[in-house]
């Protein structure tokens, strides 16, 4: 099977403008997650709308495409810098371009989601500690997900789910596994094309995340769990912790 990894990395950003290009020690945010993919992909591609952000990409020798500045998600910027591209593939790999510590073994996980015929998207997802307090996991900016006994994805919601009752909020997470989402996805081809093409559902709408329209519309999203905490770049304070996160790698 065929895999080819595509960035999206746009310049604006109303928390941290021009965040791909800020320098995480020597190298830029965007050059690290590309050097991460390629850990693991022979085809790698960044998908930008900027010109800046292109360059960067051409001056350190990685391969990427020029997109419209109209598009509404990662998703559908994947699917024009796939095309432009050319080069044949069974399943895309979504990575975002502000996760400059996205590992290997998290890659391959979404990989092996694959082996079962089934599986239209995949996602990554990692269990709360045990003990967590329920602030922790009502935090509307981490998605939450349940999963069917076969790592299918049943639902993703910013609030807190499954609901305990009859227990103490602050006790929910040392009696259940709650699962927060990582916004990493890998798509079947196909299943991008269609997706694409979907408009915006109900559920969508409500929640504010582009996975429930394929939810709604029949889509098999299958999950991996990763313990692997994720070192994602939104505002320059996150840029700070990234670089003390790397500091810790290097000495180690």
């Amino acid at each position: 099977m065929k895999f080819i990894g595509i960035i999206p990395a746009r310049y604006g950003s109303s928390r941290f403008p021009g965040k791909p290009l800020a320098m995480l020690g020597e190298l830029t945010v965007i050059e690290r997650v590309y050097r991460q993919a390629r850990k693991v992909l022979d085809d790698v591609v960044v998908a930008t709308d900027d010109e800046r952000i292109y360059n960067e990409v051409r001056r350190f020798g990685g391969n990427v495409e020029m997109t419209s500045v109209n598009h509404r998600s990662g998703t559908d910027r994947c699917k024009e810098a796939y095309n432009k591209h050319g080069v044949a593939a069974d399943v895309i790999i979504n990575i975002q371009g502000d996760e400059p510590f996205v590992q290997p073994e998290q890659l391959t996980a979404l990989m092996n989601c694959f082996d079962n015929a089934e599986t239209d998207i995949a996602t990554l997802i990692k269990p709360y500690d045990k003990g967590v307090k329920y602030d922790i996991l009502a935090d509307p900016n981490c998605v939450k997900c349940v999963v069917a006994a076969d790592g299918r994805a049943l639902y993703f919601s910013r609030s807190v789910i499954p609901y305990l009752r009859g227990k103490d909020r602050d006790e929910w997470s040392s009696i259940q596994t709650y699962y927060k989402h990582l916004g990493v996805y890998a798509y079947r081809t196909k299943v991008l094309d269609e997706i694409t093409s979907l408009e915006q559902s109900p559920l969508e709408k409500t929640e504010s995340l582009e996975q429930l329209r394929w939810l709604e519309n029949g889509k098999v999203i299958r999950t991996a769990v990763t313990e692997i905490e994720t070192v994602g770049i939104d505002t320059p304070e996150d840029l700070h912790n990234a670089e003390l996160f790397l500091n810790t790698m290097i000495n180690k």
